[in-house]
């Protein structure tokens, strides 16, 4: 017998099992299984189809575009990628300074600090902070309150706790500067111990004489018009500051830094320089910083004294033409501007002269031969000039003048007589020769070129006045600029102020030679310079000049005085109480080392000091003859006859 197959799991003895592994299942063939789909069945499968096909066609088209950006724009999206992230700056240059030329320093710069807070920044990060950790203490207020207290603290002078508060809660600001001029090192120390606290590179313009040559030097400050920050810098606003700014400012560096989700703020520590700073050249003045002082101070205590309105000075170096002294009764306070004092009035208020103007006449009397210095003249006390008469300022009749007593004296008639005899035509080239009717070069800004009537507008008058100093108007520059022609054997030097610069690296580069005129030959300019001695001549009427109190014990002197009528505002005619007094003198006369030139305007002349310029004019060259341990005179000048005795 063939013994029973045991009972399958899926049912009784004997039967086949079922190929499912769970309850007993129907087979069925492929025919049937198709023959008994529904139609949701077939709905469901081509969806599901054409899904398959949008999701190759949409993998084809990404992978497509990736391929393209990866061959064609990887560099381009790059860069576009880095500089979301990164800024190029700007690296302001140090600023050069300005020195006298002794080397003293008028003006330097130094380098500063700004602090300044990402406040959004900092209240995002601190608000971040708080809620991964409720239970700490620590807070935005907390962390601010600590920063403040430290940063007073490092800057007492600069910032208290309270006001540095004030800027971190100011709810308005998402950034703010806190504290400027803060040192470098200080600074640096800030940022260690609180990386959230940036800083700004800036520089301070020093000016350690202050008012000393402040007029010329000029101003600088820091400027932030520039809307880009980078741009920010010193820049110069008046006086050498300004007209030398580009030699003064170098050529900017070029700095990599990250900046702060996308906005300007630099994020600290992560500048990378990539090309430093080149730094400005030093300007060398002519200047004399002890000169410019004392000339300041004695202008300016005889300005007071002789109750002026204003007044300017100059000294020259008689043979360069180099500006030692420059200056006006007040002079810029760098710590206090006042717009007015922005210019120097030596060279930026013309006036019409006087007297002084008539060395112009000698020079050109004695150049063409019309007269020797000894030589007698019979002078009126007056002489019609077209429609106008001339007088002289003290009533005479007519008197034997030498030609040297005729300037000495300050006669208008004499000096008009031998006008006469030079002619318009020369003597209007002779103006152009010393300089008058334009600039005079020497490189201060603003600088006025005076004025010369045009030969074509001359009228009748016009040659009446000019001689005595009348009718046209120059600057107190230009007119010392005249006597340096005669103090230097007949050559004028254009005055200059700046004598050369040094660049970074320590080369001097010496200022363009100044041009040079010939204005007369060297015998008339030794001629006019002798007569011109016997303007500081004491004696009785016949030999007293306009000036002996212009002389210095143990120094031939040689000068000249004036005294120009102002013109009335009120009126617009030539006023009998406002005055221009001037004086313009060669130190020493034998051996000409300098030249100065003064101008006080509309003094009181019931004054002594307000009647003459002669007593500040031997103020200032008995003090440049101490400084310079210039030798004295081989001789005392000779006492000449000026009106030769009936």
């Amino acid at each position: 017998m063939r013994p029973k197959r045991p009972a399958g799991p899926g049912g009784a003895s004997g039967q086949a099992p079922s190929r499912g592994r769970g309850p007993v299942g129907r087979t069925y063939s492929a025919k049937a299984r198709r023959a008994g789909r529904t139609p949701a069945d077939r709905g469901t499968r081509s969806r599901f189809v054409i899904g398959r096909i949008v999701l190759a066609v949409v993998l084809v088209a990404t992978g497509l575009k990736l391929g393209y950006v990866q061959g064609f724009q990887a560099e381009a999206l790059s860069a576009r990628a880095e500089q979301q992230r990164t800024t190029t700056i700007d690296i302001p240059a140090q600023r050069g300074s300005i020195v006298d030329r002794n080397g003293a320093k008028l003006a330097f710069s130094v380098e500063t600090r700004t602090l300044w807070a990402n406040l959004r920044l900092m209240r995002k990060n601190w608000a971040e902070a708080e809620k991964k950790n409720p239970d700490s203490k620590e807070s935005y207020d907390t962390r601010v309150a600590e920063i403040a207290k430290f940063i007073a603290q490092k800057v007492p002078d600069k910032a208290t706790e309270s006001e540095l508060l004030e800027e971190f809660h100011d709810k308005d600001s998402s950034f703010t500067y806190l504290v400027d001029d803060v040192k470098p090192s200080v600074a640096d120390e800030i940022q260690e111990k609180y990386p959230e606290i940036g800083y700004e590179k800036r520089a301070r313009r020093e000016y350690p004489s202050g008012k000393v040559g402040s007029n010329i030097v000029g101003f600088a400050n820091w400027r932030m018009e520039e809307p880009d920050q980078s741009k920010h810098n010193i820049e110069g606003l008046a006086g050498l500051e300004s007209a030398r700014n580009s030699v003064l400012t170098g050529e900017p560096g070029r700095q990599v830094v990250d900046t702060a989700q996308g906005t300007d703020v630099v994020i600290p520590g992560t500048e990378r320089e990539v090309q430093p700073a080149i730094p400005g050249s030093d300007l060398e003045l002519t200047l004399d910083s002890d000169v410019q002082y004392n000339l300041q101070r004695m202008l300016s205590d005889y300005v007071a004294k002789s109750r002026a309105d204003g007044g300017s000075a100059v000294v020259l170096d008689s043979k360069t033409g180099e500006i030692y002294g420059l200056t006006s009764e007040k002079t810029l306070d760098p710590n206090n501007l006042d717009p007015d004092l922005m210019t120097e009035k030596a060279v930026t208020q013309p006036f019409e002269p006087g007297s002084v103007n008539k060395v112009i006449t000698a020079a050109g009397a004695i150049e063409n031969g019309i007269t020797g210095p000894r030589d007698v003249h019979r002078v009126p006390g007056s002489m019609k000039v077209a429609d106008h008469t001339v007088r002289d300022a003290w009533d005479h009749g007519t008197q034997p003048f030498t030609t040297t007593g005729i300037f000495a004296k300050s006669s208008n008639v004499g000096t008009l007589m031998l006008a006469q005899e030079l002619g318009p035509d020369r003597y209007l080239d002779l103006l152009k020769k010393f300089g008058l009717g334009r600039r005079t070069g020497a490189g201060l800004p603003g600088e006025s070129p005076g004025y010369v009537p045009p030969r074509n507008q001359w009228s009748g008058t016009t040659f009446g006045n000019l001689p005595i100093g009348q009718g046209l108007s120059m600057t107190v520059l230009q007119m010392a600029g005249m006597y340096q022609a005669i103090a230097n054997d007949g050559v004028r030097v254009e005055p200059r102020v700046v004598a050369a610069t040094r660049t970074p690296d320590g080369r001097r580069v010496a200022e363009p030679e100044p041009d040079r005129t010939r204005v007369v030959s060297a015998k008339t300019a030794r001629t006019v310079r002798n007569m011109l001695r016997a303007t500081t001549q004491d004696g009785d009427l016949y030999e007293s000049g306009t000036a002996p109190q212009a002389a210095i014990e143990g120094y031939q002197i040689s000068g000249k005085t004036g005294t120009g009528q102002q013109v009335d505002p009120e009126t617009g005619a030539y006023s009998n109480e406002l005055y221009n007094i001037t004086f313009a003198g060669i130190l020493p006369a034998d051996d000409p080392r300098f030249v100065v030139g003064i101008r006080l305007d509309a003094p009181d002349t019931t004054l002594p000091a307000g009647s003459s310029a002669a007593p500040l004019f031997k103020q200032i060259s008995s003090y440049l003859a101490q400084r310079y341990q210039i030798p004295l005179s081989d001789k005392e000048a000779p006492v000449v006859p000026l009106i030769r005795r009936q």
